[in-house]
């Protein structure tokens, strides 16, 4: 009896950890999960280089950031709501890429399936044959699958184009420009490389933010504080809207800012200084959605 005791009592002592795959051991709950937010920017950060040659492959190394942003959204959204589980032996930085993987081929399908809108086209020469060579491309999708012809019309791009051209300063235009029509440079990127990619993402999103303006309907419009509302709704992006909704329609200074600051980068997910970065942007790109929806609500009455 005591030889048998011993027998059964070896296995639960020394388990056979060997013949089972410690990942499909149960995962803990969620609420048990905490990551530190300097572990989740470190882990992001690891991915760039990816994320650069994965665009590069396609021409769109220019969107690293907007990816970038859109993978820290992505990671912490997932920690945050639980669809991360942190199992034995696997990092977190696995994961991290896991998700960059996802969010890049997203994109890179957005990218090469919806139309485009020619970035560079002079004003005067709006009706002339080559007003819609497409030198550059804007990417701003303007319905499924139809033609080009019926997508484009000639008043509209010239509108946006002016507007947005007219809203960016003229060294960072002619920088997206020059990006966009130069010759590819394979490698590292520059910092004069990294100057145009911003020079780009500047200029794409200030023609969203114009495209946006232009599309709310006026008729929702009756009063200073709608305008206001719907310009900040605009912004392009989730983090650029949140800012101007949170920090730069309020019009928030001194401690309420800072507390403002520290309430959305928690949040979103990121560093207030991140956060911080984004309000100059995002007050540009807010007071060119105001002055349009104010212009279109002078012309409607």
């Amino acid at each position: 009896m005591r030889v048998e005791a011993r027998l059964n009592q070896a296995p639960q002592d020394h388990p056979n950890v060997g013949s089972i795959d410690i990942s499909l051991r149960g995962a803990p709950e969620s609420a048990a999960v905490a990551v530190p937010v300097d572990q989740i920017m470190i882990a992001v950060d690891g991915v760039q280089r990816y994320v650069v040659s994965h665009l590069s492959r396609i021409g769109r190394a220019c969107d690293v950031d907007d990816v970038m942003q859109d993978i820290r959204v992505a990671v912490w959204d997932g920690v945050t709501r639980g669809h991360y589980r942190q199992l034995p032996g696997i990092p977190f930085g696995a994961w991290v890429q896991g998700v960059c993987a996802n969010v890049c081929a997203a994109h890179t399908r957005r990218e090469l399936n919806h139309q485009t809108l020619p970035l560079i086209m002079e004003p005067g020469n709006a009706d002339g044959p080559a007003a819609f060579v497409p030198l550059a491309l804007l990417g701003m999708d303007r319905g499924g699958g139809q033609s080009a012809e019926q997508i484009i019309d000639q008043q509209w791009a010239q509108m946006i184009i002016e507007l947005t051209r007219a809203s960016v300063p003229a060294g960072v235009w002619d920088l997206a420009v020059d990006s966009l029509t130069g010759p590819r440079h394979y490698g590292p990127p520059s910092p004069q490389d990294r100057r145009r990619w911003h020079a780009v993402t500047v200029v794409r999103k200030t023609a969203k933010t114009v495209q946006n303006a232009l599309d709310v309907d006026q008729a929702a419009i009756s009063n200073i504080g709608d305008v206001s509302r719907h310009a900040a709704e605009c912004l392009p992006t989730p983090v650029l809207r949140r800012t101007a909704e949170s920090i730069v329609r309020p019009g928030l200074r001194g401690p309420e800012r800072r507390r403002a600051l520290e309430v959305l980068a928690a949040q979103l997910g990121v560093t207030e200084r991140y956060v911080a970065v984004q309000i100059g942007f995002a007050r540009r790109l807010y007071r060119t959605a105001w002055r349009i929806l104010q212009a279109g609500t002078r012309t409607a009455y």
